[in-house]
């Protein structure tokens, strides 16, 4: 029994460091776009720190550089986080999180975390991912975070493009779900609205308004969809 339970957890866990790595990778380039991008080390890691996720962050740190104001940028950075809030669905009812543990535990409620935990076999099993995926991920974010901010400090952001690495490293996390041709339509909604609205409004509402669109579609295809078709979406 402790055999078993020792070879689900070292699985488990070096799949964790494994997300881990990737995770170090990402946050290195977001500590030096958000240098890059005008936010001192300090504004960096507050936003590592308190947001912990990571097209959020993007989004923050581009909206809030384009519009001078970070006032702008929280309902961008908030849309995107929205679907965070479905992940507590399946996960409370594998955590269980009661009281205050519930703030504590949202926080680690992220796209990776929720993949490894319902993808294991026990209850048991569930909880250990969440947990050893969460901390893991949290720590070697940081880590990227303040290791890119710093390399970012010591370069001219011009020389090397780091001004316009925020949009791209944002096309690059939407591209893989552009495959369905309903998610191409969707983006094409949404890119010309945005540019519609660049010469009427402050910057900033032109990538909440292009978001909008992604939840109102979101919301049309998911009311569309009968109770099997959504089931047969999530496996």
């Amino acid at each position: 029994m402790n055999g078993d339970l020792h070879r689900e957890h070292a699985t488990i866990l070096r799949a964790a460091i494994g997300i881990g790595v990737y995770a170090a990778a990402f946050g290195m380039s977001f500590g030096a776009v958000s240098v890059g991008s005008g936010l001192s080390v300090a504004q960096t890691m507050v936003l590592s720190l308190v947001l912990f996720s990571g097209a959020s962050q993007f989004a923050f740190v581009g909206v809030a550089t384009a519009a001078g104001s970070p006032f702008a940028a929280i309902p961008a950075a908030l849309l995107l986080g929205v679907r965070n809030a479905f992940y507590g669905v399946p996960l409370s009812e594998i955590l269980h999180p009661r009281g205050l543990s519930r703030l504590w535990t949202a926080h680690f409620v992220i796209d990776e975390t929720t993949a490894m935990a319902v993808s294991q076999e026990t209850p048991r099993a569930r909880r250990y991912a969440f947990w050893a995926t969460g901390l893991i991920l949290f720590a070697l974010w940081q880590l990227g975070s303040l290791a890119g901010a710093l390399l970012g400090t010591a370069i001219d952001p011009a020389d090397f493009g780091l001004d316009a690495a925020a949009p791209a490293v944002f096309l690059a996390l939407l591209w893989p779900a552009l495959a369905r041709p309903a998610a191409r339509w969707v983006a094409l909604a949404g890119a010309g609205l945005a540019l519609a609205l660049v010469p009427f409004v402050p910057a900033g509402v032109p990538v909440i308004a292009a978001a909008a669109v992604a939840v109102l579609a979101g919301l049309k295809t998911g009311s569309a969809a009968g109770p099997t078709d959504l089931a047969e979406e999530t496996r």
